[in-house]
């Protein structure tokens, strides 16, 4: 880690380096933000045959054949992390996504867990019924070691220690429960622990898969759960959410530290806060607006910001009128006597309620918001309840997408997640802090860019998908991506690397496959003579800033040499940016016995 430069941070600020989720009808959060600026609801309705439950529930007349169906919750890689088949079969769905998803938030952040020398904590909620659901637990009383291992993939609890462990870290791991509010208590923890400097990085995050999957649900009147499997927040004619799942996690690092480390950062955590009802609830599992709206301040005293800076506000929006009613009643008291400051909408409409990563789907729609610069519209929304009285209150429903320009000159959002049992918490986000000018890149300077995958298709894959990713993106340096290619992914047996002079160089060595050209791959490179390379004790040092001498480093590790890539970014300003993560080739895994 660097040194902070010269310049003013509150040091109780946590910096979004790194994301990742999946979501129904998203494998990426790019696909997720798409979905939202464009209104797309992604709850599916099933035919019956698709449904995994009980013949007489299918039938009930008052069953609601809608859910969020989570594409390839059955279906895993684990190959990438050294985990046997029949261990892969053992960890349940939720153990496996977010392994998955830790993984892509680290690279996404441009770290490699091989390089990462720091403390990372890791927390996660999760739901502890799927474990049940999924297969009866393993036999701990058995002596034999097998037992033992087909424990420790099964348990909920251990769903943050096995990220640190298969993905070669240590640190903290905490799985937690906290029902539908698991998600925002994952970050209040993580930013807690940076801040005390417990850790220097954090991972967190939930992971919920609904089982059987997919399947519906039973309508109750004045229940959450919506009679026809629309979920319509802030509507008059709204009856509730569907079920879904999905999962959601973060990279995060103390702002100070990632401006100092040359980090991307999506969004910063200006500030979090969780209570609890307890008795103070009319009932008990029923949300309590003073504690509520207590929270809801808290969050913001925390960051030292007031609300009429606070200019989105994404609620836990069940679209049911009477909860609705509650939260907008609890987020007023918070916000003060203000009208028309607040942008209101709610991510349900969208993607339903995804139980412990409900707050993720929220969270992950206010960090895209303040990094696109942009507030989505809420789906489903067509006749404003009037019941709520937004005329009287700080909030205007989001009815299209659109640009934001708030009037405080600077976007906040709070994200509201409540859970059954009287949990409350919110989370503050900010817009990322401007990034300091540098001067323009260096126009014909040779650089080196790498990808390194399990096998030959993988490898493939990736290269495709980095060159489509190019073209996408226009405004992104070569040596920013050079920089995040080479320090930020773990390297692998299959490597491909190519010197290249420009991004369009780099495109059109991306594209070449197997044809001559600037890029060498495994089995392909020309022999060199590794021995003539200076070395260090993590690898070989370039001998050379030069098209020859890059290319020799690149035939070298092509052929399966350890490099030391820091010494080649020394004295740069090179920053970490997202690029494309690994392209993972799940298969199916699902336990049917013991």
């Amino acid at each position: 880690m660097t040194e902070s430069p010269e310049q003013d941070y509150d040091p109780g600020d946590v910096a979004v380096i790194g994301m990742s989720c999946r979501t129904p009808g998203a494998r990426t959060k790019e696909q997720f933000w798409d979905n939202l600026v464009h209104g797309r609801e992604s709850v599916s309705f099933l035919a019956k045959d698709e449904i995994m439950v009980d013949e007489t529930l299918i039938h009930n007349p008052f069953y609601v054949r809608a859910c969020g169906v989570l594409d390839g919750y059955d279906r895993f890689d684990p190959t990438v992390f050294g985990i046997s088949d029949r261990m892969a079969s053992a960890m349940t769905p939720e153990n496996r996504l977010f392994l998955e998803s830790a993984w892509e938030s680290m690279e996404d952040g441009g770290y490699d867990p091989d390089r990462v020398k720091a403390e990372v904590g890791v927390y996660g909620a999760n739901n502890p019924q799927t474990a049940a659901l999924y297969g009866s637990p393993p036999d701990r009383a058995s002596v034999g070691p097998e037992a033992i291992e087909a424990s420790l993939a099964w348990s909920p609890d251990t769903m943050t220690s096995n990220a640190l462990y298969y993905m070669g870290l240590t640190g903290e791991a905490v799985t937690l429960a906290a029902v539908c509010a698991g998600f925002h208590y994952a970050v209040h923890l993580a930013c807690q622990s940076l801040l005390l400097g417990q850790t220097d990085l954090a991972i967190a995050g939930g992971a919920m898969v609904r089982l059987p999957h997919p399947r519906g649900h039973l309508w109750e009147e004045n229940r959450v759960l919506s009679k026809d499997g629309h979920c319509r927040p802030f509507d008059a004619n709204g009856t509730g959410t569907a079920l879904s799942s999905g999962v959601v996690t973060l990279l995060l690092k103390p702002v100070g530290q990632a401006v100092a480390d040359r980090d991307h950062i999506y969004a910063v955590v200006k500030g979090s806060a969780v209570n609890n009802n307890g008795v103070s609830a009319m009932a008990y599992g029923l949300a309590q607006p003073e504690r509520l709206s207590a929270c809801i301040a808290a969050a913001m005293e925390v960051g030292g910001i007031t609300p009429d800076t606070v200019s989105m506000y994404e609620a836990n929006g069940l679209g049911l009128p009477v909860t609705d009613e509650l939260e907008v009643h609890a987020a007023t008291m918070a916000y003060g006597k203000q009208t028309g400051t607040s942008s209101i909408g709610g991510v349900k409409g969208n993607v339903g309620h995804g139980g412990v990563v409900s707050g993720g789907f929220g969270a992950m729609k206010a960090a895209l918001s303040l990094y696109h610069r942009k507030l989505a519209r809420t789906v489903n929304l067509t006749e404003v309840n009037e019941d709520l009285d937004f005329p009287s209150t700080p909030f205007v429903p989001q009815l299209e997408s659109a640009d934001w320009e708030p009037e405080s000159g600077i976007r906040r959002a709070g994200i509201t997640s409540l859970g059954g049992g009287g949990y409350n918490a919110h989370l503050v986000l900010e817009e990322p802090p401007a990034v300091a000018e540098r001067a323009p890149e260096a126009v014909g300077r040779p650089r080196l860019a790498t990808l390194s995958a399990m096998d030959d298709d993988a490898l493939a894959r990736q290269c495709a998908r980095l060159k489509d990713w190019l073209a996408a993106n226009p405004g992104l340096r070569l040596d920013d991506v050079c920089f995040s290619l080479t320090m930020g992914r773990k390297v692998m047996d299959r490597r491909w690397a190519a010197v290249v002079r420009s991004r369009e160089e780099l495109i059109g060595a991306l594209s070449a496959g197997s044809s001559p050209g600037p890029a060498v791959t495994t089995g392909h490179a020309p022999r060199v003579d590794a021995e003539s390379f200076p070395r260090n004790d993590d690898g070989i040092v370039h001998s050379g800033a030069d098209a020859p001498a890059l290319s020799a480093l690149a035939a070298a590790w092509v052929n399966g040499e350890r490099v030391d890539f820091a010494s080649l970014h020394l004295g740069e300003t090179s920053h970490r940016v997202p690029l494309p993560t690994y392209p993972f080739q799940p298969r199916r895994f699902w336990r049917t016995d013991w």
